[in-house]
């Protein structure tokens, strides 16, 4: 993003007391400014590349070529330039057809210099709008050989997952895609929805985890007006909302037992019914289900219908975790970057040896989502031009110093207060914190090393207000 001093513009009037008044006032105020007395000149200076301009402030009548038509030509070769236009003649008229033509704003004679310049901060900022937008259209949309958006990898266990991605995007046959937390199981649900038959309609997803059960029901059928308390209008549920498109259902081993057979009735007739209601509606999206559990082990423990199981496993797909994909981690780390750079507007321009090699050589319990998360830190607390593996978190000391904390160096942390010791909501919240930030904030394997499921870890976050 240009500051204002490092700003250019380029002033285009045939009154030359006022043209000199003009430069002098933006001068004063920082800016660069190129004064032209007529606009052909200044066209063909700035098509043929011999001078950038921010932005454009000319009169609309002018010798030669008026304002308006300099306006056309312009926008032809610079559609995002912004161009001002000044002029003594204020109809309403005049004004619709310079925006209609391009324009950014209209400003009357005699000129209100500090309305100018509040017109003049606008169009810089809009410019870094517009900059900002393309670069992250740039580093999103950008297209891997498969033809897939966004989507940044090239080992051989991720290539696999999105070839097959690609091969059963047509097909209507159910898929589940395994994988660890932020592994990039919704990336597969993505790529699947993007190059299939329903790519024009919606994709919604849901994390059937972070749903309290009792919510979760309203949240994928939807309910009708008064069928319980707190239901004051009617709702429409996500397989409705995702009608014609794409439903993705991740962790949806977390499902209980109740919901498991409504959601196995409502795959077998593709019709689905509100809470509430009599009424069976149909529905054509398609449904695709990620879980990071084995389910084939949560079925012969009773936790998960056999029947929904082969329902759902007809297409499986497996996401191998980052640890096993180290030829994507660099690519995910420049894609990161890139991203970061952008939205926080900083100029870091890559890592330096030691911060690849660093970055090559973690474990990534939290894959990709933990690999972002890293990133973004060093990026927004980075003083140089390049990340160096001291702008990373200290990995090292994670894994030897937080790996098995003693029960006398957990109990350290409190303090006995007036000869109390911590209560037990305290020691438990303290706990959950310790194994929390062992394992990066992976909930996966904070939920496995805490003995519970996701969905009671999830409450418990929220009811201690941890992060």
């Amino acid at each position: 993003m240009k500051t204002k001093n490092a700003s250019t513009i380029v002033l285009i009037e045939d009154d030359i007391e006022l043209l000199d008044l003009l430069s002098s006032f933006f001068r004063q105020r920082g800016f660069k400014a190129l004064p032209f007395s007529n606009a052909e000149e200044a066209l063909i200076e700035i098509e043929s590349k011999r001078l950038e301009a921010d932005v454009v402030i000319s009169d609309l009548n002018l010798p030669v070529m008026s304002g308006m038509d300099f306006i056309k030509r312009l926008k032809k070769s610079h559609p995002q330039m912004p161009i001002v236009l000044m002029t003594a003649e204020g109809s309403l008229e005049t004004a619709v057809e310079a925006i209609n033509s391009g324009a950014y704003d209209f400003v009357l004679k005699p000129l209100h210099f500090p309305q100018l310049l509040i017109s003049v901060q606008r169009a810089l900022h809009l410019n870094d709008v517009q900059s900002e937008i393309t670069q992250l259209k740039t580093i999103v949309n950008g297209q891997d050989d498969l033809g897939l958006k966004g989507v940044i990898g090239k080992s051989p266990g991720f290539r696999k997952a999105m070839e097959l991605a690609k091969r059963v995007s047509s097909s209507q046959a159910n898929i589940l895609i395994s994988g660890e937390s932020g592994s990039g199981k919704e990336v597969v649900a993505r790529a699947v929805h993007e190059l299939g038959d329903k790519k024009e309609g919606p994709f919604i997803a849901i994390n059937c985890s972070a749903i309290p059960e009792n919510l979760l029901e309203s949240e994928l059928f939807g309910h009708a007006k008064g069928s319980f308390t707190g239901a004051n209008d009617k709702k429409i549920g996500l397989f409705e909302e995702a009608n014609k498109g794409t439903l993705f259902l991740d962790e949806i081993g977390d499902l209980s037992l109740p919901l498991q057979a409504k959601l196995l009735r409502v795959l077998q007739e593709r019709k689905i019914k509100r809470i509430g209601e009599n009424q069976y509606r149909d529905f054509s999206a398609r449904i695709i289900c990620a879980t990071h559990k084995e389910l084939k082990k949560e079925v012969l423990e009773g936790r998960f219908r056999e029947d929904l199981y082969f329902r759902l496993n007809v297409i499986p797909i497996h996401m191998p975790p980052l640890r096993e994909r180290k030829e994507d981690i660099l690519p995910l780390s420049e894609y990161f970057l890139k991203k970061f750079t952008v939205l926080n507007n900083v100029s870091v321009q890559g890592f330096t040896k030691e911060a690849l090699i660093k970055l090559e050589g973690y474990h990534w319990k939290g894959n990709v989502r933990e690999l972002e998360n890293a990133i973004e830190r060093a990026v927004v607390l980075s003083t140089s031009k390049f990340i160096t593996h001291h702008d990373l978190p200290d990995f090292d000391s994670v894994t030897s110093e937080q790996t098995s904390p003693t029960t006398d160096h957990f109990l350290n942390q409190f303090e006995v207060k007036a000869g109390k010791p911590a209560t037990l909501d305290e020691l438990a919240k303290k706990y959950i914190q310790v194994i929390f930030d062992k394992n990066s904030g992976a909930k996966e394997q904070t939920a496995k090393d805490l003995g519970i499921d996701r969905k009671t870890l999830y409450r418990k976050l929220k009811e201690m207000n941890l992060n």
